[in-house]
């Protein structure tokens, strides 16, 4: 997830309409019928494809199956080796509570490395087809649904984030400031209990509208956590919702593919298992900021913005897509660029003020969560890049030396990471001036970046750069990358919730896994297992396959 596709030199205010118009050459003529012909292709007409089957898009029943199975066995082995209860009221007392302990624990464990296995598997089927142009954007996102059903009432699965959640939004129930201090303020029972250690005392770093979130769901549940869970859950689908209705318009804007879209975005198991199983509530932020991006592109300029800043409500994160949404407006005014752009950041302020000040009196919070954003940067784990660097130069200086405290080369590299992020960050804003999808795709790879050089970066926090950049176009290396890249970020903690980072050789069976799987996309036998290959019947002609007369 971390391969950043080219920039696009189509001029960044190219409408569709002049690219239809512009005059066809024989090589464009013939890339224009093949995506008019995808989805014919992808599912031809036949007895078998007719009726519901059709209408979910004709997917090929072995990924769907097989990541549907998957996914159960992520949610049976999640009940005993996911994020789960401290005391379950449920399990307890029946045999099923032996699943949490001892050889039973270690069973769930090994289901849980086996379902996850079998999405991945499915998932890089998936991309197969769609690489082929045999699958369009309804059978990936059939297939997706269908993995995500069993996800929706699994225990959290490689997080106990949910619970912190939970906490944060009792604290302003019972009086607590959720920025003044943590969840060891609230009362000893099940909502302190199964918060994780890390965060007992860690003030919320999320913003207002998280926190309104929050209370309302434990407002309704109340100490129930089970039901706590399930609806935080359901109210960050909302966010998945948001972003697969936004998909196809970015695509248009961005110039990629939309079955390309949904497999590198929605069907992968970063999505599937992090985001949903979690759940995260990154998830929430990735809807709002891909539609309000969206909006802007259609020039409902301050409806987009007033979404992007409802992200930044969540988390402070999507705040950084705005001055790049600002150029967009910008772009459709006239006069100067300087004049123009002060205008439409004038005009975008104005919209973020009313925005987020209506979110900050509906949570009747203050302005604390501001100091409380730097939680976080408490996570030492080399998925960052400026804490990983710290980390290796202090391994290399303490081998020879030793005795050599860690937090000084970590901090050092974490403000030189925090300093190329700005200057990187502002060059990019300034390479976007004129606006339009350039800007936007700017936008996401400067997130892609923050995940990558911020003080503590988590796996799911690559969503926030994707939810723009799943939209461009993506060359089937850099789907190789992101495999990769993916199933690495989805085992990178275990099913419990504890990170797994520094479990070196538990990560080399990973990461030769994820190796498998990324050469898996374009070869089907990528160990040579097979001693003798299947023929292949002949290719059929273009005539053939387009049903048509050949281009000129």
């Amino acid at each position: 997830m971390t391969s950043q596709p080219q920039l696009s030199t189509t001029p960044a205010e190219a409408p569709e309409a002049a690219l239809r118009a512009a005059p066809a050459t024989p090589g464009k003529a013939v890339d224009s019928t093949t995506d008019m012909l995808e989805s014919a292709l992808s599912a031809p007409p036949s007895p078998t494809t007719r009726g519901w089957w059709r209408l979910l898009g004709n997917p090929r029943p072995k990924p769907l199956l097989l990541g549907f199975l998957g996914s159960l066995l992520l949610a049976f082995g999640g009940l005993g080796a996911g994020g789960v209860l401290v005391h379950d009221p449920i399990l307890e007392g029946t045999p099923l509570a032996a699943w949490r302990f001892g050889h039973g624990y270690d069973l769930a464990v090994m289901v849980v490395y086996l379902g996850l296995a079998l999405v991945v598997w499915a998932w890089v089927l998936v991309g197969r087809e769609v690489l082929a142009r045999r699958a369009g954007g309804r059978a990936v996102l059939t297939n997706a649904a269908l993995w995500m059903l069993p996800m929706l009432v699994t225990p959290p699965l490689f997080t106990r984030d949910p619970f912190s959640y939970l906490a944060q939004g009792t604290m302003p129930l019972l009086g607590f400031d959720p920025y003044g201090g943590g969840p060891d303020a609230l009362p000893p029972g099940p909502v302190l209990d199964n918060v994780h250690w890390f965060w007992q005392d860690t003030p919320t770093p999320y913003g207002p509208l998280f926190i309104l979130i929050a209370k309302g769901v434990v407002s309704v549940t109340g100490t129930n956590m089970i039901a706590g869970v399930l609806l935080m859950r359901a109210v960050m689908v909302v966010g998945l919702l948001l972003f697969v209705a936004a998909l196809p318009g970015l695509v248009r804007h961005l110039g990629g593919r939309l079955p390309v879209a949904l497999w590198v975005a929605v069907a992968n198991p970063v999505m599937v298992v992090h985001l949903v199983g979690g759940p995260h509530n990154d998830l929430l932020l990735v809807g709002l900021l891909a539609m309000g991006s969206l909006l802007v592109l259609n020039r409902q300029h301050a409806a987009g913005i007033a979404l992007v800043t409802m992200a930044m409500a969540v988390k402070a994160t999507a705040g950084v897509a705005l001055p790049f949404l600002v150029l967009v407006w910008a772009a459709r005014l006239t006069g100067p660029q300087r004049t123009r752009i002060i205008k439409a950041g004038a005009a975008g302020f104005g919209v973020f003020l009313v925005v987020f000040t209506a979110c900050t009196v509906a949570a009747k919070v203050g302005l604390g969560w501001l100091p409380a954003l730097s939680a976080p940067s408490s996570i030492v784990n080399w998925l960052s890049l400026s804490t990983g660097s710290g980390e290796l130069i202090f391994n290399i200086f303490s081998w020879p030396i030793g005795g050599l405290p860690k937090t000084p080369f970590i901090t050092v590299t974490r403000i030189i990471g925090g300093v190329a992020l700005l200057v990187i960050g502002v060059r990019q804003w300034r390479a976007a001036r004129d606006g339009g999808a350039d800007a936007v795709r700017r936008a996401g790879i400067v997130l892609l970046l923050v995940a990558l050089l911020s003080p503590a970066t988590l796996p799911w926090y690559y969503a926030w750069g994707m939810a723009l950049l799943a939209g461009v176009a993506w060359s089937a290396r850099q789907m190789q990358i992101v495999i990769f890249v993916s199933c690495f970020l989805v085992i990178s903690y275990f099913p419990s919730g504890e990170a797994a980072l520094y479990a070196f050789g538990y990560l080399l069976v990973v990461m030769a896994g994820a190796l498998v799987a990324a050469i898996s996309l374009r070869r089907e036998d990528p160990l040579r297992l097979r001693t003798k290959r299947p023929e292949r019947a002949p290719a059929p002609a273009p005539r053939e396959l387009a049903g048509a007369e050949p281009q000129a």
